[in-house]
């Protein structure tokens, strides 16, 4: 199979973060996959939500949107209720961020990580959670904690990468040409250290086998790899986990 983009079949579209991306948030990552471009920016508030309160210990969450011109047709703005699949999305990198982090370490702080798609070419859940945990390392290094945390509150990295069966091919990291072929669609999120925190496949119309399901985690797997390498150099001297 040939891909429009003339990928090979197991390569991630080319991938940028660029932190400290705006100033207000001391946590900022653009993220671009591709055609894909999501804003990450996360900020920390000294308080918890009140069902932990006197607990000391932190929280994270997520929030998710498509903006207005990051589709062909217009998006409408969400302005009164947040649709069904944005809930669903902003869920999943929320549990996706905290599978890695320790509550106790990270105190009573509340960290929300803002995911803002500008322009959508498919991907868009799965970059906004590989951007969102760097933007997440740099919210909470800029905690001051006295004298210090007392160990560091990331027990690993996260990253997400979308695969799917294409004209009978298992392919890496969709566009959303692939993605709307797609005869088996999935989302995996794994930790950086091997470990997996959610897989979402689905058959569209079709059914699919466990060597299919076994390329599939393959081609995730080497692909979260390379994205978790890519996290460590955009974070260089601040990687938060050994």
């Amino acid at each position: 199979m040939s891909r429009q983009d003339g990928r090979r079949a197991n390569q991630l579209r080319p991938l940028k973060m660029r932190r400290r991306y705006t100033r207000p948030s001391p946590g900022s990552v653009l993220m671009t996959a591709g055609e894909t471009v999501v804003l990450c920016t996360a900020s920390v508030e000294e308080a918890v939500p009140r069902w932990m309160k006197d607990t000391q210990r932190g929280w994270v969450t997520a929030e998710y949107n498509m903006l207005p011109g990051s589709t062909s047709p217009r998006k409408q703005r969400d302005r009164k209720k947040v649709d069904g699949r944005t809930t669903e999305i902003q869920r999943l990198i929320g549990r996706s961020l905290r599978a890695v982090i320790d509550f106790e370490a990270l105190g009573p702080y509340t960290i929300t990580v803002d995911c803002d798609v500008l322009q959508a070419d498919g991907g868009t859940r799965t970059a906004s959670i590989t951007g969102a945990f760097v933007a997440l390392v740099d919210a909470i290094r800029s905690i001051d904690y006295r004298p210090h945390p007392p160990r560091s509150p990331f027990v690993d990295s996260v990253a997400a990468i979308s695969v799917g069966i294409v004209d009978g091919k298992a392919i890496l990291d969709l566009d959303y040409s692939e993605d709307v072929r797609a005869s088996v669609d999935m989302n995996v999120v794994m930790t950086g250290s091997g470990k997996f925190v959610e897989i979402q496949g689905t058959g569209e119309e079709a059914t699919f086998d466990d060597e299919e399901l076994a390329a599939l985690l393959k081609h995730a797997r080497a692909g979260i790899t390379r994205l978790t390498q890519q996290q460590r150099k955009a974070l260089g001297r601040d990687w938060p986990c050994g």
